[in-house]
């Protein structure tokens, strides 16, 4: 998959598929909130192995009931759509662990 360093307008048009998420310090985040810790707990572990399957990786943070993620392509600089296809990946899985 091509690593180009999606534009301004190009980020705003992936985001509009994507509400909850935003453009924060050159990466794309957000953060979930889930009914205790075993549950975030479980989505950080679901996530962590999509992660590997992309071989992409975010900075994913672990609260008592809150995961955050945060992501752009640190190879080249920039949000890529590998970016947003690992947000797309973990929108799916969200629900599933009833994550909001």
């Amino acid at each position: 998959m091509a690593k180009n360093v999606l534009t301004s307008q190009e980020i705003a048009d992936r985001l509009a598929a994507l509400p909850e998420w935003s453009v924060e310090d050159g990466k794309i985040a957000r953060s979930y909130r889930l009914a205790d810790h075993f549950a975030a707990a479980a989505m950080v572990v679901h996530v962590a192995r999509i992660q590997e399957e992309l071989n992409h990786h975010s900075d994913l943070t672990l609260g008592y009931n809150t995961v955050d993620l945060a992501v752009n392509s640190h190879d080249v600089g920039g949000i890529t759509d590998r970016d947003f296809d690992l947000a797309a990946r973990v929108e799916e899985i969200a629900p599933t662990h009833g994550a909001s």
